[in-house]
């Protein structure tokens, strides 16, 4: 039966933006807030009713609510899937795409946020900030020269991953420190890279050749374990290795292998497979690694665009538009029937 009501479900508290903006401008789409813990019955009578599930990032996502084949075929009304960020490991596309649901990311929302993030720990890796902090806290007599650093002036980064983000750090990299910008990302041509301002190269060339390898990947198939210990032994002894993207999309084992063979001169890491990663993780244990807790893409300014672009999407969803950042396109068939059969009106066609 055809319903006027669009009804979104989400757990955490980070939604609360975009559910504020929905009801601002919407009456009627409902974005309403469960429980992840308490109630599970109830919460599953409202799943089964949701048009729309707005997904928390993994670490803060507990069972049953991942978006998956499970879920799907407990909740006979949904339509579509979104992640809280550029990030959509957290959904199952595949599950989702024989269900006949759309899955969306917010990518482009955090990009600044990252691509600063990354620019930070370059700089940091680079003029050797964190290990001096550190030994001036433990020696009163420090010997200023034995952190003596590097410029980024003229040298080379490689970006695996030249979308939004790795965009964004090849444009800062080469209006601020006039870098040469060499890309590894099989989706996209020559031509379109060299339209970036990235030369694109293979990846066997671009961890051999440049000073700060930076990663910019979504976790896929084919990026899970991308970088591992043959990639990283590719490097230079005086190059750095940075990921800001998703935890798996490198070896964590690997590197803590090639750091402590001194075969690269330090990391920067901010993402786990485990998060938090635990105290005692192998990369704690190396003075040249700057660690941080998966929050390259949360400063004040991102967040507030990352509830715009939820916000924006939703509504185009439930207007029958096609959204801007649909994931699973192959889908759209499948959907647009179960669209009209369960909101009585036909998605536009997708182009």
């Amino acid at each position: 039966m055809a319903t006027n009501i669009k009804r979104i479900i989400y757990f955490h508290d980070r939604m609360q933006a975009t559910a504020a903006l929905i009801r601002a401008k919407r009456s009627d789409i409902d974005m309403f807030q469960r429980d992840i813990v308490k109630a599970m019955p109830e919460t599953w009578e409202h799943m089964a009713k949701a048009h729309g599930y707005h997904a928390s990032a993994r670490t803060e996502t507990r069972k049953p609510w991942f978006p998956d084949a499970e879920l799907f075929a407990k909740a006979p009304n949904l339509l579509a899937v979104c992640s809280l960020g550029a990030g959509y490991d957290v959904i199952d596309v595949d599950a989702a795409t024989a269900a006949g649901v759309i899955v969306c990311n917010q990518s482009g929302a955090n990009k600044e946020a990252v691509a600063e993030h990354a620019m930070g720990m370059m700089l940091a890796l680079s003029k050797k900030i964190i290990m001096a902090d550190r030994a001036m806290r433990k020696d009163a007599n420090i010997e200023r020269f034995l952190y003596t650093g590097n410029d980024l002036l003229g040298r080379t980064v490689g970006i695996i991953g030249c979308g939004n983000i790795g965009s964004r750090v090849a444009d800062l990299c080469k209006g601020l420190f006039r870098m040469t910008v060499l890309g590894y990302d099989p989706y996209l041509t020559k031509e379109q890279l060299t339209a970036k301002g990235i030369e694109k190269v293979e990846l066997r060339e671009l961890m051999s050749r440049a000073d700060y390898v930076t990663m910019h990947t979504p976790r896929t198939k084919e990026t899970f374990g991308l970088v591992g210990y043959e990639q990283l032994a590719w490097m230079k002894p005086t190059s750095y290795f940075i990921n800001t993207s998703r935890g798996g999309t490198y070896k964590e084992e690997d590197l803590a292998r090639i750091l402590a063979e001194k075969k690269i001169a330090g990391a920067g890491i901010d993402v786990f497979l485990e998060e938090p990663p635990p105290t005692d993780h192998p990369l704690m244990a190396f003075d040249n690694v700057i660690l941080t807790p998966h929050n390259a893409g949360a400063t004040i300014e991102s967040q507030d665009n990352v509830a715009i672009f939820s916000a924006d999407q939703w509504m185009e969803i439930f207007e029958g538009k096609v959204p801007p950042r649909i994931v699973n396109k192959e889908v759209w068939p499948k959907y647009s029937a179960r669209f009209e059969k369960i909101l009585g009106f036909k998605p536009d066609p997708l182009k």
